[in-house]
């Protein structure tokens, strides 16, 4: 369901040409983020649910952690980018064209990608120097990097160290400016007179920020809750939500909120 979806949306865009924009473009690229995390994450998985093989290497299981590192840093930026478009559009509409050209789009798209791909390098460096003495059985759904630190017999305050410096620079920073712009927004659509186009303005945000406040809640209630409310089983609950709810809903919160999109997928139909 969760490519099926991320797939349809994909394909929609690409064979509309009104929805060659840059917010639609911004929107493949987050349907392309969900069925990387689907298709890096999930064959795994059920292969240790349905085929009980539940053995992984330890270079696979640090690939797999650095591919879900990359993903979850550049969902993050690519959420802000989302949000400065968005602000763009409503507070600049004369200069919006200008401002977010093809080029800029482009730009925007490769840097997340490149600091989501850089970004984990270092991470995945201090993981793999760490030791298993024990037990090598990791007590989560997938090469969750919690999981890693509580294995090791290693010392992890360094790594710990690390996390919060690197988490507090890519994490808050694009939240902070996603929140900024949406403030920034919500000021600007309360001046608008109209109520039809005080409307208008909220149904073209309102699905980005759902998925937004979807994604940062998952992602703080595992990694920003104290050591002493820390919990394995409820931390796998909550990866589950981010990893398998999340690039499920994304399609549906798009498809059901955007107007536009919702008419296009009935004419589509129709012509099935």
């Amino acid at each position: 369901m969760t490519l099926a979806g991320n797939l349809l949306i994909m394909g929609i865009v690409y064979s509309n040409t009104h929805f060659h924009t840059p917010m639609y473009f911004f929107l493949t690229n987050l349907s392309f983020l969900d069925i990387t995390y689907t298709t890096v994450l999930f064959p795994k998985m059920l292969a240790n649910f349905f085929l009980e093989s539940t053995r992984i290497s330890l270079t696979e299981c640090l690939l797999q952690a650095y591919l879900f590192f990359t993903m979850v840093t550049t969902e993050s930026i690519l959420l802000t980018a989302m949000a400065y478009d968005r602000y763009v559009a409503i507070c600049f509409p004369l200069h919006y064209g200008a401002i977010m050209n093809k080029t800029a789009c482009i730009r925007l798209t490769a840097g997340t990608w490149a600091v989501g791909l850089i970004d984990a390098v270092p991470h995945i460096i201090q993981y793999s120097k760490l030791s298993y003495c024990e037990s090598h059985t990791i007590n989560h759904l997938f090469c969750d990097v919690t999981a890693l630190m509580k294995l090791s017999c290693s010392s992890t305050h360094g790594i710990e160290m690390s996390n919060y410096i690197l988490g507090t620079v890519i994490g808050l920073v694009p939240f902070a400016l996603t929140v900024t712009s949406y403030v920034k927004i919500i000021t600007a659509i309360l001046k608008i007179q109209s109520k039809d186009g005080r409307r208008k303005a909220f149904s073209t945000c309102g699905s980005h920020l759902t998925v937004v406040i979807l994604f940062y809640g998952s992602v703080c209630s595992t990694y920003m809750q104290p050591k002493s409310a820390y919990s394995m089983k409820n931390d796998k609950l909550v990866s589950l939500s981010y990893i398998a709810v999340t690039p499920l809903c994304n399609p549906i919160i798009y498809s059901l909120k955007n107007t536009e999109f919702k008419n296009t997928l009935r004419k589509t139909k129709r012509n099935m």
